[in-house]
């Protein structure tokens, strides 16, 4: 119970914990601290806003009195020639000014935008890294990385629309709304104040209306784009089935769902844009109404009217994108609510407060105890039952069974890709979930049955094992493996691509790779799930003799199905159904005539008549040459 409570405390304390939160509101507050951390830059961005728009909204005056200078008395030529001068220096020095600090905002504020992004996203990179296997088995990746990739664009597409779009107009409405309530009559503020409220309300209760669209296509967007890439990474069995028609079809389904959506969502768009031309279309004739009419009645001078109609100019015109602008700013919120969706996907398996990092103290390895330990997948499916047994240090105990029976599940709970229901794994004396989860898994070493290499060359792959590692280390783990000559019979060598998944590489070549790579990383335990495999018999007997010399000097853990490959094991655990029915060594199991023994005559038998057969395919082939 504390050491769950633990974990629920440092779930609480990480910043995903509002990330579960709908809301836009919750998602900008979630998005602050990122931009905070950079706050001299964001104030100093903000002071270049506030003075761009000062300069702009001081055009249209400094227009109206080089309008009204044009009216002064001719007796005054001096006064003619130097007044608009002026004017007209302190109008091109103020369009100047509106450009120099718009820009100098967005210099500054670059690089908020851009390390905000990158923190973001790593910081969800390492979250997915930290997630347990089960979130990884259930997972999409197609949709997992069209998510992240959506949300981090939709940071930038954020900060430029509210920061560099929105707030700039509304502080130039505030500033233009307090200017003509206090030098024009009150008519001009209320028409104006009235069209902008009608507007704002109008555009923000049909986008609001329209956002569900948006987050309809994403996620038709993401299935289709996940069933796109999983057709791929499956490509040979598509080709094994012939069933490229049946992917595109399955594809064009998602592809269809999206585009009814995007019509739909592009359909309400007209209701939107004809509403907004309206309200602006009325309010400006409304006011070049009122101040025609201030002119005539000689209320309002010429360039009053010049300069009401330069400050509706310039209110309108980004105004009219305002719809455009909270529509965008919509949907990179949704965007960003499914990338902080994965910031809040629960660390199931997570380090206690108190985990330290685990101390092997044996040269030959470590002991490893699991002590009476219950396991379930799944609530109503459990997997293991009171499995109770000790690895001595530099020993190998090998673990046997049918399909199903649990044996993999042991390596999975000792790496701690998941937590135990009861009982206890430790590992010298340390329970493995009072340690680091790092810590552990830097002490295991695997060589699992089905290997998956990266996209990468060989040498790559093999250096995995411990980054930064010599070409000559390198090759020296390629050697032990029995892989280097084929390595160096390839035209690139080391250098050689294995494809998508390893694909370019057979099963036994990969296997050879993975050996190579745990070799390089040089662990206390070494884990061996089925590790040739997918071998010939010559190349699994060098491999299995020089994995034997490899475990003298470390624990060793063997989940295997053929019996011959485990023979020399200081100790045999067979499962069953998730529990350890027999244990002991090869002789010793063969002397209880129980299950063991049974799966060992039965193998003994398959591999006799497969000896006869293959003897007899020889003298058929000899017969033939005769």
């Amino acid at each position: 119970m504390q050491r769950r409570e633990s974990v629920r405390k440092l779930s609480s304390a990480s910043p995903a914990s509002t990330h579960g939160q709908s809301g836009d509101w919750s998602t900008i507050k979630t998005l602050l601290p990122y931009l905070w951390a950079y706050k001299w830059r964001v104030l100093l961005a903000l002071t270049f806003l506030v003075a761009a728009k000062l300069a702009n909204v001081g055009v249209p005056m400094v227009l109206k009195n080089l309008v009204d200078s044009m009216t002064i008395n001719p007796a005054h030529p001096a006064a003619v020639m130097v007044l608009p001068v002026s004017l007209l220096v302190a109008y091109g020095a103020l369009r100047l000014a509106t450009t120099l600090f718009t820009e100098l905002r967005e210099f500054v504020f670059a690089k908020v935008t851009q390390r905000a992004v990158r923190t973001i996203a790593l910081q969800v990179f390492r979250h997915l890294h930290a997630l347990s296997l089960r979130f990884h088995l259930n997972r999409q990746t197609g949709g997992v990385t069209r998510d992240i990739e959506r949300g981090t664009r939709a940071i930038s597409s954020l900060i430029s629309y509210a920061l560099f779009s929105i707030v700039p107009t509304l502080l130039e409405i505030g500033l233009v709304l307090i200017y003509l309530g206090t030098h024009y009559d009150k008519w001009f503020t209320v028409i104006t104040a009235t069209a902008l409220v009608m507007y704002i309300v109008f555009t923000i209760a049909v986008t609001e209306w329209r956002t569900h669209f948006r987050r309809t296509m994403n996620e038709l967007d993401s299935k289709a784009h996940t069933r796109a890439i999983d057709s791929l990474l499956n490509y040979e069995t598509v080709k094994y089935f012939g069933n490229d028609e049946y992917e595109a079809q399955r594809y064009d389904q998602g592809l269809q769902s999206y585009e009814s959506a995007a019509v739909k969502s592009q359909s309400s768009l007209f209701l939107l844009n004809t509403g907004q031309s309206m309200i602006i279309a009325t309010a400006v004739t409304l006011i070049l109404w009122r101040a025609t009419q201030g002119v005539i009645d000689g209320t309002m001078s010429l360039g009053d009217l010049v300069l009401v109609n330069a400050f509706m100019i310039q209110l309108y015109i980004p105004l009219n994108f305002l719809g455009v602008l909270y529509r965008e700013i919509k949907q990179s919120l949704a965007d960003m609510e499914r990338l902080f969706s994965l910031l809040g996907q629960n660390r199931e398996v997570a380090d206690a407060d108190h985990a330290q990092v685990l101390q092997v103290h044996h040269r030959n390895g470590a002991e490893i105890r699991f002590q009476h330990v219950n396991f379930s997948y799944e609530e109503k499916r459990q997997i293991l039952f009171d499995v109770d047994f000790t690895i001595a240090p530099g020993t190998t105990t090998a673990v046997v069974g049918h399909s199903g029976s649990g044996k993999s599940t042991l390596s999975r709970l000792l790496f701690r890709f998941y937590d135990i229901q009861s009982g206890h794994i430790s590992i010298d004396g340390q329970d493995v979930r009072d340690v680091t989860q790092a810590s552990v898994r830097a002490a295991i070493g695997i060589v699992p049955q089905d290997t998956v290499l990266f996209n990468d060359t060989i040498e790559y792959n093999i250096a995995y094992g411990k980054p930064g590692a010599s070409k000559e280390e390198i090759i020296a783990v390629a050697k032990a493996a029995y892989i280097h000559d084929f390595i160096e019979s390839l035209p690139d060598g080391y250098d050689s691509m294995v494809g998508e998944r390893g694909l370019k590489l057979s099963g036994g070549e990969k296997q050879r790779v993975a050996i190579a790579r745990t070799l390089l990383k040089n662990p206390s335990i070494l884990i061996f799930d089925e590790a040739t495999s997918a071998l010939d018999s010559q190349a699994e007997q060098l491999i299995q003799a020089q994995l034997k010399d490899i475990a003298r000097s470390r624990t060793s853990l063997v989940i295997a199905h053929r019996l011959s490959t485990v023979v020399d094991a200081q100790q045999i655990l067979v499962m069953d159904k998730g529990r350890i029915i027999e244990r002991g060594t090869h002789h010793d199991l063969l002397a209880l005539h129980g299950a063991y023994t049974r799966m060992w005559e039965r193998q003994q038998s398959k591999k006799k008549d497969q000896t006869e057969e293959d003897d007899d395919e020889a003298d058929e082939v000899e017969l033939m040459g005769v």
